[in-house]
């Protein structure tokens, strides 16, 4: 079921921000054509590292346990939805079935995503986030010279068309300008 005014994604990998050490989550469109960097914690950024390398760890981490009650219980986490950005922040909501009834709780993207890609659950971001996002690195960028944008646009398709394991080599290229900061 695809959320109203929303564009589904996947996670198109996971790197770190060269200037803070901070880490990065990057969602893309399924067409390819829109990207979304979100930064985020350490704790979330291991656990969706995990699941994308499907690394068995001997111990459930906390999006496991989190997985297992939903199952336990007879829950279902239908979809996900990086829903808002308010004050630089992302907001997230689950969107579950419980008992055959609809709900939605709160939640962090990072948590969010961790979850979605343990349960098989879709990931969307709302429109208007993708767009505000893109209006507010519009706004931060300071106005580039010509040839620092050919070399942004040539760095951009070159990320669009890499394969995942290209990502952090291409990723460290870009400079801070190229992206919009937003906080967890």
């Amino acid at each position: 079921m695809k959320a109203a005014g929303s564009v589904e994604v996947q996670v198109a990998g996971l790197t770190i921000d060269p200037f803070t050490n901070m880490p990065i989550v990057v969602l893309r469109d399924l067409a390819g054509k829109r990207q979304l960097p979100i930064w985020i914690g350490l704790v979330e950024a291991s656990s969706i590292a995990t699941q994308l390398e499907k690394v068995e760890l001997a111990r459930p981490m906390t999006h496991d346990l989190m997985k297992t009650l939903l199952e336990t219980t007879g829950a279902k986490l239908e979809k996900v939805e990086v829903s808002e950005l308010k004050d630089d922040t992302f907001y997230a909501n689950l969107h579950l079935v419980i008992g055959g009834k609809p709900v939605v709780i709160d939640s962090r993207p990072s948590d969010a995503i961790a979850l979605a890609l343990r349960t098989g659950a879709k990931i969307y971001v709302a429109a208007s986030v993708l767009e505000q996002s893109r209006r507010v690195e519009e706004q931060t960028e300071a106005k580039p010279r010509p040839e620092q944008m050919d070399k942004a646009n040539e760095l951009a398709t070159e990320l669009a068309n890499a394969p995942p394991s290209k990502w952090a080599e291409l990723l460290e290229k870009m400079s801070p300008e190229h992206f919009g900061k937003f906080k967890m």
